[in-house]
């Protein structure tokens, strides 16, 4: 009875039997049913990407944001419940300005990252609250180099050279890993996330947009969007890949 959650999941203060926090594990849940999101590390900086459904013709282009800044050299990708991810991203910017302002400098990333997690995870030690449902992808540049994290709703976060979250994020991880991320600057893995993105997108016939960031040299080490030209030429290679590979089956 404990491995279905019964009677141990109405709140996060709960164990199970066998050591779960079944509150903890839904709010996970909800990041792994989001739409597919990622990051990679290059030899020259951070590139984050998300799909995003276009839920209805009379939206507005590109007005649902999934990536925002935080300072000049972060910024932050969020997956899962999307008003959930505005309260953290609010709090990692709130963050990064109250180090700024104590110590007169950016906050390094590593500082930012632990700090975010353990915001997070303070949400699963209260009955009176319920964890986050949504996990962030941290891309920051500081004195140490370019760095991706990943913070999931646990309070857990992890440095990578490249990883992923959402409903494809199995595939999308086994396309990174085949790939030298080492050796690739931002301008190449702007393409490689999008050829990535639309060859592991789950949603047949239904349309997406892709919206992407990169703190890199040719950013000026500054977290922003992708130009558009840039991105524009990305999605154009992501879909002439795409049927190349449909006309070779």
């Amino acid at each position: 009875m404990s491995g279905i959650g019964t009677g141990y999941d109405l709140s996060a203060t709960t164990y199970s039997p066998d050591g779960k926090v079944f509150q903890t594990d839904y709010a996970q849940k909800a990041v792994d049913n989001s739409s597919t999101a990622l990051g990679i590390k290059c030899k020259d900086g951070i590139v984050l990407a998300v799909e995003k459904l276009v839920v209805s013709k009379l939206l507005v282009e590109r007005s649902s944001r999934r990536i925002h800044n935080v300072d000049r050299h972060a910024g932050i990708c969020v997956a899962g419940l999307l008003p959930d991810g505005r309260m953290v991203v609010n709090r990692a910017a709130e963050e990064a300005s109250n180090y700024k302002s104590f110590y007169g400098e950016p906050i390094p990333g590593r500082v930012l990252c632990e700090r975010l997690a353990s915001y997070m995870h303070l949400f699963n030690l209260y009955w009176s609250m319920r964890p986050y449902g949504t996990a962030g992808l941290l891309a920051t540049y500081d004195e140490d180099g370019p760095a991706l994290y990943l913070v999931e709703p646990s309070g857990v976060a992890h440095k990578y050279h490249g990883t992923a979250v959402g409903k494809a994020r199995q595939a999308v991880k086994n396309e990174l890993e085949k790939m030298k991320l080492g050796q690739l600057t931002c301008r190449e893995a702007v393409v490689e996330a999008a050829k990535i993105l639309h060859k592991v997108h789950e949603e047949d016939g239904k349309p997406f947009e892709i919206e992407m960031s990169w703190i890199c040299d040719d950013s000026g080490r500054v977290h922003q969007r992708v130009p558009a030209e840039v991105l524009a030429e990305a999605e154009a290679a992501a879909k002439a890949a795409m049927e190349e590979s449909d006309m070779e089956d």
